[in-house]
């Protein structure tokens, strides 16, 4: 079946974890481009501060404020979208947090929490999501992870979580194609995005957690996302970095887990200490209703890769040119017996 979406004026589109940083920068820009949206999140606060920031300037929100890992919050979604909208034509599941430490560190509640977010909060929108768009057609987008392809130190159970819904992602986009549902299943794959994403997190370090480089704006991944929206779309990764890093993966895993484990330990830690009554948002919400996690470093507002993916003429030729590249990286860093000449020539390649 050929999937046909609407143009985005003439959507509605439900966005869960829009009170922040990706969920927050895609809610304002479906609303600027003429999409009506229904935004949810656990906070209450920041979260109807952004719907009457909207509708104050000519866009159509409402939000439901509830937990996308217990199912009756995730069915109230739709059910508003539904009173309010008379439907909805895109779920966009993009809710999620984190832990960062060793995995053995992690308690048994804290990782079956996070999978409730992360996992099983895909889960609820996908299956609520697809009941209603099986009679009307449209997309749902999950919002995976680079993370989904490779898996890195000190956020293990992030990564289990991000496989996951790639697994659940790609078998229930099968299932819907042999049963000729009008719906388009596509799964983004962000690299590491400037978000509040580090102080959201749960943190078992002695130190701050903070982005490895290549960072990107959390714009791309909204644009990417909407862009899903209008254009039926498999999966999309958002920042060529990332892309690079999961090609290397596919192409030379072994020599890519050297690669990880030389710069993603240090990386991924600040020299700042960790505060003590740090808070998190693992269990309930913190402060929220900033776009931008403030990464010290440069911050990539543009990604050729990402653009030129949208252009399928475009993407083959550019993905064998990233072969090509990851190729080279390896055999440069197998020539060179310096560990942290290793992490450098890699670094450098993966800007």
């Amino acid at each position: 079946m050929t999937i046909k979406l609407k143009k985005l004026s003439d959507q509605v589109i439900v966005i869960t974890g829009a009170s922040s940083g990706i969920g927050l920068v895609t809610a304002r820009l479906a609303a600027k481009r003429g999409a009506r949206v229904v935004l949810n999140a656990r906070n209450e606060e920041a979260l109807r501060q952004v719907t009457a920031e909207i509708n104050m300037q000519g866009g159509e929100a409402i939000d439901v404020v509830g937990d996308v890992g217990k199912f009756e919050d995730v069915k109230k979604i739709a059910d508003e979208a539904i009173r309010h909208f008379g439907g909805f034509d895109t779920w966009v599941n993009n809710a999620g947090v984190s832990i960062y430490g060793p995995v053995l560190d992690q308690s048994l509640d804290d990782h079956r929490q996070l999978f409730e977010t992360n996992y099983w909060g895909v889960v609820h929108g996908s299956i609520i999501a697809c009941d209603h768009l099986r009679n009307r057609g449209g997309a749902l987008i999950n919002v995976g992870s680079v993370l989904s392809d490779v898996a890195i130190p000190l956020q293990g159970t992030y990564c289990a979580t991000k496989h996951a819904i790639r697994g659940y992602t790609d078998a229930l986009r099968l299932e819907l194609e042999e049963e000729d549902a009008p719906i388009s299943v596509t799964l983004i794959k962000p690299s590491t995005i400037d978000t509040p994403y580090t102080r959201h997190a749960k943190n078992l370090m002695p130190v701050e957690p903070q982005n490895p480089p290549p960072v990107y704006a959390p714009d791309l991944v909204a644009e990417a996302i909407l862009h899903c929206a209008e254009h039926p779309e498999r999966d999309l990764y958002v920042g060529g970095g990332g892309k690079v890093l999961a090609e290397a993966n596919h192409v030379a895993p072994r020599l890519t887990d050297k690669m990880i484990e030389a710069m993603m330990f240090d990386a991924q830690q600040s020299d700042r200490p960790k505060p003590p009554a740090r808070q998190d948002s693992l269990y309930a919400p913190i402060e929220d209703g900033e776009e931008r996690g403030n990464y010290p470093g440069h911050v990539a507002e543009t990604s050729v890769y990402t653009k030129a993916s949208k252009h399928p003429l475009i993407t083959g030729s550019l993905i064998a040119g990233l072969g090509l590249a990851v190729l080279a990286a390896w055999r440069s860093v197998s020539a060179n017996h310096s560990e942290l000449a290793r992490s450098k020539v890699l670094l450098d390649r993966l800007r």
